[in-house]
């Protein structure tokens, strides 16, 4: 599907006080971060990278400040301690990659672009503890083209694509975890489309990334038993990167980037 295919990448290098945020080793965690973006250059992404800021540990997460679809930016509302990563953010989008920008207005907004799953054909919004009613009303005013339906999460310490994701046309991702498969159902009785599932035994490998015709997962010394899982269903071009340090303040592949689509040539109306 076309709203699927990205030519664009915005990443933001780690820096040094993302150590402080949890026990991580950061040379690893570092080295990481580099192969997951070599790895998305290597897809043909145009990668744009955010150099570290020390006073944003969690900067390197960047799929929480912006929903992207159809060459237009949705803003979000991630927790107060986020909030000035969205500056460098929004400023990029706009002035290096000339995309329209759009405010939540509603003060009363959560919106985790984490909790946000595009399918290509509609969007899926999870209620966390991170994103509330009036976050998934922003996602529907932005982008009314498509359909947006809000999805309870259960658990509170998930966020919708810790346990489902995009693994390719028409194919999510799921774990296997009763709140995996408690997701998937209520997202398969919302949903306006029929999408195939694919059911990994570790809650880690549920978040994987599609790009261009490729799949993206974690290696098999973090994922053994998906991995097989993977290798036996999946027909199609797969990747894997390690993600073990990034992982470690719940955050997963996807968190590490933000996808976009930019025409070659922009209209100005």
């Amino acid at each position: 599907m076309a709203a699927m295919k990205y030519t664009h990448a915005v990443v933001c290098r780690i820096p040094q006080s993302y150590r402080t945020k949890c026990e991580v080793d950061l040379d690893e965690a570092k080295k990481q971060h580099e192969t997951f973006v070599k790895l998305l250059r290597e897809l043909g992404l145009d990668v744009i990278e955010l150099p570290p800021d020390e006073n944003l540990p969690e900067s390197v997460f960047v799929e929480d400040t912006a929903i992207i679809s159809n060459g237009t930016v949705l803003i979000t509302r991630p927790a107060s301690s986020r909030t000035k990563e969205l500056d460098s953010i929004r400023s990029v989008l706009k002035k290096e990659l000339n995309l329209p920008i759009i405010e939540i207005e509603d003060v009363n907004a959560k919106l985790d672009g984490g909790d946000v799953l595009f399918t290509g054909r509609e969007f899926f919004v999870g209620l966390s503890n991170k994103t509330n009613e009036a976050g998934a009303k922003a996602v529907a005013a932005a982008f009314p083209e498509f359909s947006c339906i809000p999805i309870n999460v259960g658990d509170e310490k998930y966020r919708l694509k810790n346990l489902v994701s995009v693994a390719g046309p028409d194919l999510l991702c799921v774990a296997s975890t009763k709140p995996g498969q408690d997701l998937i159902k209520r997202i398969e009785r919302e949903a306006s489309y029929t999408y195939q599932t694919l059911t990994v035994p570790e809650e880690a490998a549920a978040n994987v990334l599609y790009i261009n015709g490729t799949l993206i997962h974690r290696t098999d010394d973090e994922i053994p038993k998906s991995s097989m899982v993977f290798a036996e269903k999946i027909d199609f071009s797969k990747r894997s990167v390690k993600a073990s340090e990034l992982a470690k303040l719940g955050h997963s592949l996807s968190s590490c980037c933000l996808l976009l689509r930019r025409s070659k040539y922009i209209k100005y109306i």
